[in-house]
């Protein structure tokens, strides 16, 4: 059984969690006295870099698991750490926010990896934990950092291990650290090549440097794959990147061919975050990276869309109606979008609700734009691009729908100040490089300027 424990792990490691549990549902049954099979159980509904982390519906299942690992016991030590650190993370959750029980996770397996410097897992996990824990407002990516200290040196010692390879890329899903992550892109999916996740987290570091082409191959072969073994959360979240690649580069056909396919997928659960966000967000990217302002304002929300995920269908309408110089009623929309960031701020999930606010704040800078106020809308957007710019995106997205910063540049291109609308749009692309809307701006506000 111990192979088939390895590959509950392996699979741990490139978020397979469902082919995960069964593996160590099967390691329990065989082998009853393994306590550690029922660790594998409760791991595999912890998911730590996915919303929700760890599914209010699934608690239960966990504190059984870990309770009947506890029962079983063990006499190494370091499987005692292991179910542990677990126990920390499930205790009090009726009372104790998931943040905090998340830290005292953490702890435990740094704990955990420090006494046992020759357990490779322990270490590998420790990494996990400290991403996991990763601030979106830390741009100085100090736990990012701190996890790519532990991996790197680990992945010259095993550079077949998933665990290693997968994190490394996570750990450098930023513009600062994207650069590092390539060597660990390039090869992830040839050492799982039968996961689906595997196949598409090479796009997180093509994304980041603009690597369309790269994009493209890595989510088709994705989708493929997750798609063929009945996994339609991974399908979506591939197919969502490979409309965003698609739109980079001009291919305009393929992202609606994408479309197509999402639009013939039936009983989506849009409640789900990661089925919701993508879903929303491919047409959402399809109409308004392509300026159709007319196809935008049709786009309406699903009714069992969490809020930050409705909020984009929201932003979409009122964009379209805004750029579109239809103001009309966009007051109705920038009050919706007030209220999921007011729903969001007392569920206590300030990202997102930072996140709407960035919206809310790039509808009233349009508005404005539309109804003449100028000065008004530069500097709303200007505040939504430094709110934006200061969040580091979600491993669940490619990165905003338009980057706040890049539609600075189209504003001021619209008020006629091409010299101000370049600095913009060169920011914005040190940020996000390869978009093309921003290239295309960019090279539309220097001819400007050349004209003069």
């Amino acid at each position: 059984m111990q192979a088939e424990f390895n590959r509950g792990v392996a699979l741990l490691h490139s978020f397979a969690y469902s082919s995960a549990n069964a593996t160590f549902q099967h390691v329990a049954t065989e082998d009853p006295k393994c306590a550690m099979a029922h660790w594998g159980v409760a791991m595999s509904l912890f998911h730590q870099l996915w919303e929700p982390n760890l599914a209010p519906a699934s608690l239960p299942n966990a504190e059984k698991e870990i309770a009947n690992a506890r029962r079983i016991g063990s006499t190494d030590a370091r499987e005692r750490g292991y179910i542990r650190a677990f126990s920390l993370l499930i205790k009090d959750a009726n009372t104790v926010p998931f943040s905090s029980r998340n830290q005292h996770y953490e702890q435990a397996m740094a704990d955990l990896a420090h006494r046992n410097p020759n357990d490779i897992e322990a270490q590998v996990f420790y990494a996990l934990a400290l991403l996991s824990n990763a601030p979106p407002a830390d741009k100085t990516h100090s736990r990012q950092k701190q996890a790519l200290a532990i991996l790197e040196p680990l992945d010259r010692a095993y550079p077949e291990h998933p665990g290693i390879t997968h994190y490394i890329i996570h750990a450098s899903d930023s513009g600062e650290l994207a650069a590092g992550g390539l060597s660990a892109a390039r090869k992830y999916a040839q050492i799982a090549p039968s996961v689906p996740h595997a196949l598409h987290m090479p796009s997180h570091i093509f994304t980041r440097l603009g690597l369309w082409q790269d994009s493209v191959t890595s989510n088709l072969a994705a989708s493929r794959a997750a798609r063929e073994q009945n996994d339609p959360g991974e399908e979506l979240h591939a197919m969502d990147y490979l409309v965003y690649a698609y739109l980079q580069l001009g291919r305009y056909d393929d992202a609606r061919h994408v479309i197509d396919q999402l639009n013939s997928m039936e009983r989506l659960g849009n409640g789900d975050f990661k089925v919701g966000y993508a879903a929303t967000a491919m047409p959402v990217r399809y109409a308004v990276e392509r300026h159709q302002w007319d196809e935008a304002a049709t786009i309406k929300p699903d009714a069992k869309s969490l809020p930050q995920v409705a909020a984009i269908a929201v932003w979409a309408h009122a964009l379209g109606r805004t750029r579109g110089e239809h103001t009309a009623n966009v007051n109705r929309d920038v009050a919706t979008l007030q209220l999921y960031e007011h729903q969001l701020k007392n569920a206590g999930n300030e990202y997102w609700a930072s996140q709407v606010s960035i919206l809310r704040e790039e509808v009233g800078a349009w508005a404005a734009q539309a109804n003449g106020e100028h000065a008004e809308a530069e500097a709303q957007l200007r505040g939504a691009a430094d709110e934006e710019d200061s969040l580091e995106k979600l491993p669940v997205t490619p990165g905003p729908v338009v980057p706040a910063r890049e539609q600075l540049g189209e504003l001021l291109l619209k008020q006629h100040r091409a010299a101000d609308a370049v600095v913009a749009f060169k920011t914005s692309l040190v940020n996000a490089p390869g978009r093309k809307s921003a290239l295309d701006g960019l090279a539309l506000a220097t001819q400007e300027m050349a004209a003069r």
